[in-house]
């Protein structure tokens, strides 16, 4: 794996990731449970939200740099990777909304290691989230949440959970800490992927906060606000697909190259050839949809809420598709759970659903083909 230019010192980052998960993946996901130890180590060198300017504490990294470094972590570790995107996602979240004290403090906490979640869907508000029934009201110098959050990712490891309600004539992000009175995380059960990625539901009852708490103190609308937050989310489950491709080609080249049937190994025969064949070009078309996307992040082009989409959308189906092909290619050795291909099996079908399901996507750039081509 090459990392971007101007990226040498993440050669070291990712080396202790591979010592840290060290083919433990499999372990922790059969748990279901990451340790704690291997989080606060990473949170506390700022790798869990690279993205963090530097004068905020963080790593200050580009898009293009944090997405290959996503990339090398989802090989290894989807659930890892998850708790990743979703500290990152925080992090944009507070960047973008939270006035200069409130990004001072926030963004300095998790680039110094406290863990964050983002909790946007509801029972009855998941890909249609202007459904969402949270409310944040104020009461003096106070603020009142209350409501319910469902399948929030790395809630079952975080210290403060961004939560998104409606407030005023419009919606806000807060800033909880998940020990505030009134705050009940619970863990949502044998999940089917990324087991150990810590979904959770939260129940907030009555939460009263100081004022503060409320990113910029204002109100906004629902769809800017959740597109926004959405976009760092998209782009880093992207890179993580990659990562998972790049695990999936590489267990099933080594596999099918030493494998034999029939007299030869699986690799020379024709049809086994073409899965390896699918998943590298997955593996490339996916790399290439999200360099575009980082890219145009970093560039701060127009297009770069839509690049996060189609580079989501392309690199979660690939993911789903070339995990698929390295099951069937690896047969019954890959098809034992804790498995590296078994995992991103499952993992991989997750995110075809989070962060904007393939069916979402899909309407967002059919609506963007139609405004540009109709």
């Amino acid at each position: 794996m090459t990392l971007p230019t101007g990226s040498e010192l993440l050669a070291d980052d990712v080396e202790l990731v591979r010592t840290l998960v060290d083919g433990r993946a499999g372990e922790w996901d059969l748990a279901g449970r990451l340790p704690e130890d291997v989080l606060r180590t990473l949170g506390g060198r700022g790798l869990l939200c690279t993205q963090v300017p530097r004068q905020y504490g963080g790593r200050g990294l580009s898009s293009e740099q944090t997405g290959e470094f996503t990339a090398s972590v989802g090989a290894l570790c989807s659930s890892l990777r998850s708790v990743m995107t979703s500290v990152g996602m925080a992090a944009w979240t507070i960047e973008r909304f939270g006035d200069l004290g409130q990004r001072r403090r926030y963004l300095g906490e998790l680039a110094g290691g406290r863990l964050a979640a983002v909790g946007f869907s509801e029972p009855d508000a998941g890909s249609d989230l202007a459904g969402m029934t949270t409310t944040v009201h104020d009461d003096g110098d106070h603020i009142v949440l209350s409501g319910e959050k469902v399948w929030t990712t790395a809630a079952s490891y975080a210290d403060l959970l961004v939560i998104v309600a409606r407030y005023a004539d419009g919606a806000a992000a807060v800033v909880v800490p998940s020990d505030a009175p009134g705050v009940r995380v619970t863990k949502v059960p044998d999940p089917m992927g990324c087991r150990a990625a810590g979904h959770a539901n939260i129940r907030l009852d009555g939460v009263r906060l100081p004022a503060a708490n409320l990113l910029g103190a204002t109100a906004r609308p629902v769809m800017m606000l959740v597109t926004t937050a959405l976009a760092y989310g998209r782009m880093s489950v992207a890179w993580g697909c990659v990562g998972i491709l790049r695990a999936c080609l590489e267990s099933a080249a080594a596999h099918a190259g030493t494998r034999k049937q029939f007299g030869q190994p699986l690799a020379e025969h024709q049809l086994v050839a073409r899965h390896l064949a699918e998943l590298y070009a997955a593996e490339r078309t996916s790399t290439y949809a999200c360099l575009e996307a980082s890219r145009s992040w970093d560039s701060r082009s127009p297009d770069m809420v839509l690049a996060a989409v189609l580079a989501k959308h392309v690199s979660a189906r690939h993911a789903a598709e070339g995990a698929s092909a390295a099951v069937q290619v690896l047969a019954s050795a890959g098809s034992q759970d804790g498995h590296v291909v078994a995992r991103a099996y499952r993992d991989a079908k997750m995110m075809e659903i989070i962060e904007g399901s393939t069916e979402i996507c899909q309407l967002l750039l059919a609506q963007h083909a139609v405004a540009a081509h109709g």
